[in-house]
């Protein structure tokens, strides 16, 4: 049995946060030892790493209940684990192009002043006025 301590080293999710996921429902509640500790299983932690690991993939705490409920039986089909796999991929692809446009916006506003005081400066005036923005971003 872990404390919470040694739970959060060995998955490197910090002692609130653990916590967090108990009261999310996303861990058990842990056991208690005589002195009102938290004691966690080796399963407690294998189910911390996945949820740190899904976390790190940036799936929301929905899409980690769901995966871990289907998680739970295994003899099921995964197209629902596909389903919110390929959800998570084009949100990605859609973060991915939006902070394209966004870098080179701000490239073409940085490279853009030539001014030597504030009064001159592009970047000051392109954040003031959206219509210096080369595009929608």
């Amino acid at each position: 049995m872990l404390t919470i301590g040694d739970l959060s080293r060995a998955t490197g999710v910090k002692v609130p946060t653990i916590r967090y996921y108990e009261q999310m429902g996303l861990l058990s509640h842990s056991e208690r030892s005589e002195g009102n500790q938290r004691r966690y299983s080796k399963g407690e932690r294998d189910r911390l790493s996945f949820i740190r690991h899904a976390r790190d993939l940036g799936l929301t705490i929905d899409a980690i209940r769901e995966l871990i409920e289907l998680s739970q039986h295994p003899e099921q089909p995964c197209a629902e684990a596909d389903r919110i796999a390929a959800e998570q991929l084009a949100a990605v692809r859609d973060k991915i192009v939006r902070l394209k446009k966004l870098e080179a916006e701000l490239e073409r506003i940085a490279t853009h002043c030539n001014g030597n005081q504030v009064a001159d400066c592009y970047v000051i005036h392109a954040l003031a006025s959206h219509e210096l923005c080369a595009d929608e971003h």
